[in-house]
């Protein structure tokens, strides 16, 4: 209560102390505090400095239609077109511009070129025909290719082809009843939008390039690890520190609550990744709309542990008091084994090789979720254990078996998708002849996931070579 009235008087201090600045201060405060601003959007992410200095020579090379007079001589002032296809067109990632000027290309040439046949066939018509025509003729295009925004799939690829055809089409046709040299505009503007097409994706593929595909794939991963990351640390925050919340709880809040909102930048980086070329370790035709389902897996995940996260935390109830010692160790057993197998699939998922001990460790978080299953559901929890003690218990238990459950799809899900066709994933690195030996030396019993009750390891020693060697020359000479 203490520290929250200071931080509430902290901040009052802080609002007064801005309005006695006054106007010429708080101009002054921002002054100082943009440039600081500007280093840190940089230091960010260093590729979106790379990327204003491509768009400012993407612009330079395009400039130089006006500079070079045989340039211009042909061109003429259409030209200009080629710098407003450059701005419009370059995008961040080399899936984004080639998406837009691929989309400005080809929209470009068929409405210019259904835009110069309505203009001959309105020619047909007379003099009084031919405004009705075109009126016509753009009404109905107009109308059914905005139409065609609202499907979902063409929305999401070709929507911006879409304005630019309706843009171009209503330009040629109806400038074309008053302009008679319509072909020749046609053909000046279309060459000039391929060069500023041809420019921006030229420097946006050739120097530097961000692909949208990397992007992707990384971030799926990281959303992976960071789930992984928090449960590592639920245990000891909330058994060995009292559930109180420190600073190493909050650094676990803003690691996973960026996944929650991950679904629209999700979908629009497949959306870009797909226009993208065979690059790095992605074929052509990398099956990028798996992502979006392991994205969604991942983010169920993170739904059941910020609901975990907000019962432990919250100041509105009852602070998680758990005194059963069984049943805090079951929920650590979950959460360090549930951590393990997050961070092995998220590093599979890194470096494309095959998840080895993922499942391993997906199998003991289940036997110990149904272990804390049966342990409450047995009868024997003892006379002193009150209804209200439980009902933590209970919730924790059920939230960690729902992590635990989407663990387990999220590895069926990576799995499915390394033994896809298109897909280049890494077999494991084979064992060390330590390893192996051990592995010959002892036998091991994997324990079975549906068993409820108390497991035991057995542990097989086979004789060594040299020792039945020894015995058998012992033997023979005897």
């Amino acid at each position: 209560m203490a520290s929250q009235v200071a931080a509430v008087k902290n901040t009052n201090e802080g609002e007064n102390a801005r309005k006695d600045l006054g106007f010429c201060g708080r101009v002054k405060n921002k002054v100082v505090e943009f440039p600081m601003k500007l280093k840190k959007l940089g230091q960010d992410d260093p590729r979106r400095i790379v990327h204003s200095l491509k768009v400012g020579l993407a612009v330079l090379l395009v400039s130089l239609l006006y500079y070079f007079d045989p340039l211009y001589d042909g061109l003429g002032a259409t030209a200009m077109w080629a710098v407003l296809t450059v701005v419009v067109v370059f995008e961040f990632s080399v899936g984004a511009t080639l998406g837009r000027g691929l989309n400005r290309i080809l929209a470009t040439f068929l409405a210019g070129s259904l835009g110069f046949g309505v203009h001959h066939l309105a020619n047909l018509s007379g003099e009084k025909g031919h405004p009705i025509l075109i009126g016509v003729f753009v009404f109905i295009l107009a109308a059914s290719v905005t139409f065609f925004r609202f499907f979902p799939r063409i929305k999401a690829r070709y929507d911006y082809g879409l304005l630019i055809f309706i843009l171009t089409f209503c330009m040629i046709s109806v400038s074309g009843y008053r302009d008679e040299e319509i072909l020749e505009m046609a053909h000046k503007r279309a060459s000039t939008i391929l060069i500023g097409a041809f420019t921006a994706v030229s420097v946006c593929v050739f120097i530097c390039p961000v692909w949208a595909g990397d992007d992707l794939h990384n971030s799926v991963a990281t959303n992976i690890e960071k789930l992984g990351s928090f449960l590592e640390g639920f245990g000891s925050e909330c058994f060995q520190k009292s559930c109180k919340g420190g600073e190493s709880n909050k650094a676990l809040l803003k690691g996973y609550c960026s996944v929650l909102n991950s679904k629209q930048s999700e979908e629009s980086q497949v959306n870009f990744a797909r226009w993208e070329p065979r690059h790095g370790r992605f074929r052509f035709r990398h099956p990028w709309k798996h992502y979006l389902k392991i994205g969604s897996l991942t983010r169920q995940c993170a739904y059941r542990i910020d609901t975990l996260n907000g019962y432990i935390n919250s100041e509105i109830q009852t602070p998680l008091n758990i005194q059963s010692t069984k049943v805090q160790e079951l929920c650590m057993k979950i959460s360090s084994e549930s951590s393990k197998a997050l961070k092995e699939l998220a590093l599979a998922m890194k470096t494309m090789t095959q998840p080895t001990t993922a499942t391993a460790h997906i199998i003991k978080s289940r036997i110990a979720a149904n272990s804390l299953k049966s342990f409450l559901k047995s009868p024997g929890l003892g006379g002193d254990i009150h209804l209200l003690d439980i009902i933590p218990a209970v919730t924790v238990a059920s939230l960690l078996t729902d992590v635990v459950a989407y663990a387990e799809q999220i590895e069926k899900s990576i799995q499915e998708l390394a033994s896809l066709s298109h897909v280049q994933f890494k077999s494991a690195e084979p064992k060390t002849e330590q390893e192996q030996t051990k592995l010959h030396k002892h036998g091991i019993v994997h324990p079975c996931a549906a068993t409820d009750g108390p497991h035991h390891v057995i542990t097989i020693v086979q004789p060594s070579l040299k020792k039945s060697k020894t015995k058998a020359s012992i033997n023979g000479n005897g």
